[in-house]
């Protein structure tokens, strides 16, 4: 019988696996700087672009749903964000507040969470515009979040994991 892994465990492993798309997305694009790109390292740098995007909607949903039973009933992020406000924790609230955001973004695209976070002072991370995300035009166009960024995922896992802290030592 296999164990169950903890929080903590799929937080880590989501990241090793973000880490290893993120390398590959860096040999392509260290390609295009040197060689110009052809059109199967332009559909390799999409799928890899989209399996990170999968990772990180992936990751947040898990954690959400591993972590409901702290509360009764509702959404979930938003009750997170209420408590760590409450626990005068406003930095770990503001990067749950558009991590949560940004997971809506990639499974819904633009709506009311891809305004909010538009129209958030500091964002932890690349917005594109909406006109220009879906024009496609050049090869490294990517969605409406940039999960290429090289610090993306670990800013989420880092945030997850403190948030997971939080919530297990209540």
């Amino acid at each position: 019988m296999e164990s169950v892994q903890t929080v903590p465990d799929l937080i880590v492993a989501a990241q090793a696996n973000a880490r290893t798309t993120q390398d590959r997305i860096s040999e392509i694009s260290k390609d295009l700087d040197d060689q110009g790109f052809s059109d199967a390292q332009a559909e390799e740098l999409r799928d890899a672009t989209v399996a990170l995007e999968g990772l990180a909607v992936d990751i947040f949903t898990v954690f959400e749903a591993r972590m409901q039973h702290h509360f009764r009933r509702g959404p979930f992020s938003r009750k997170l964000i209420s408590q760590l406000l409450a626990a005068d924790k406003s930095d770990l609230a503001e990067r749950v507040r558009q991590f949560y955001l940004a997971v809506n973004v990639l499974k819904h695209g633009k709506g009311a969470s891809y305004r909010e976070l538009l129209a958030t002072p500091a964002p932890l991370f690349t917005l594109h515009p909406s006109e220009d995300a879906s024009t496609g035009d050049t090869p490294t166009s990517h969605g409406l979040i940039d999960v290429t960024e090289p610090d993306f995922f670990d800013v989420l896992a880092a945030t997850l994991l403190e948030a997971y802290q939080f919530l297990e030592s209540k």
